[in-house]
């Protein structure tokens, strides 16, 4: 008899415990469809916008008028009526010469850090990561003096050269996922007549293309949205890179606001389709160069 009284308590806290865990599950995810729609709202307003060809149209008219058009005559005013193309080929140009030199500090320098030991190598890390905290526009107007002594202001080399001055400081991944290759790989290498340099671009990073896809997108994403050192440095029009351009557009003396709003919200949408397209492309590599690169 005990027994059976002791097996129907367990069943009833069995029961409890379910539906605890059922109403803790569904508020979680309440929570997460909650946050799922707050972030996914702004990209829904923003191609909404870009394809909303109603005249007098902006963020301060009625959301939905009673003659709201839809069609691609944004895109069209965006390509014609404005150098987004130039932007656009600026933008590339420094994004992909900036990823290039900014990648290839990285892994050099991850790869010393790594593998090699000298006595200032722990102090040379501990004042690369207190570096690299800080953000890199407080040095805005000291870069911007120091370009124009050098008559290096308003120009895309001065960008490059800015974007990738720090890349150093930005070490500690790629350092995190060399640590995890083993070292017998390399030991073999150097008892066939390696040196450094043939085993750090022939055996590790053919092993590190993870961590060298992540450097690689992190590298470009940067320059690729910065605004501020865009502004700070660069006054010719021929010379703006795509956030410069979209912004002195939607602040142009001889526009409105609302006039050009919609044109932004298409520029902005062509920006944000480029990158979404790289990074649902390299996903798979992006995550494994994050979490691989953080074990250690």
């Amino acid at each position: 008899m005990s027994n059976g009284v002791y097996e129907i308590r367990r069943a009833k806290k069995r029961m409890g415990q379910k539906s605890k865990n059922a109403v803790v599950n569904g508020l979680i995810y309440f929570v997460l469809a909650l946050l799922g729609i707050l972030w996914i709202l702004p990209i829904i307003y923003l191609l909404y916008t870009a394809l909303r060809v109603t005249p007098d149209t902006g963020i301060i008219n009625k959301l939905i008028p009673a003659d709201l058009k839809l069609g691609f005559g944004n895109f069209y005013k965006l390509f014609k009526e404005t150098m987004f193309k130039r932007w656009l080929g600026n933008t590339f140009f420094v994004a992909v010469c900036s990823c290039a030199i900014t990648t290839l500090f990285i892994l050099m320098v991850s790869y010393a850090l790594s593998r090699m030991r000298f006595k200032a190598r722990k102090p040379i890390m501990n004042i690369m990561l207190i570096l690299g905290m800080f953000p890199g526009f407080m040095s805005m107007i000291a870069v911007y003096f120091i370009l124009k002594a050098v008559n290096l202001n308003n120009s895309l080399v001065a960008l490059i050269l800015v974007y990738s001055a720090g890349a150093a400081l930005s070490y500690y991944i790629c350092k995190g996922f060399f640590d995890t290759i083993p070292r017998s790989l390399e030991e073999a290498a150097i008892l066939d007549g390696a040196s450094q340099f043939t085993i750090l671009f022939r055996v590790t990073l053919p092993l590190a293309k993870p961590v060298i896809v992540y450097t690689v997108l992190t590298s470009f994403i940067a320059p690729w949205c910065d605004f501020i050192f865009v502004n700070t440095i660069i006054n010719d029009a021929n010379k703006y890179t795509v956030a410069l351009g979209l912004y002195r557009l939607i602040n142009s003396q001889n526009s409105s606001f609302n006039e050009n709003f919609t044109v932004f919200c298409a520029g902005a949408v062509i920006v944000g389709v480029i990158v979404g397209a790289l990074f649902m492309g390299m996903q798979r590599y992006y995550v494994e160069g994050v979490t691989s690169g953080s074990v250690k």
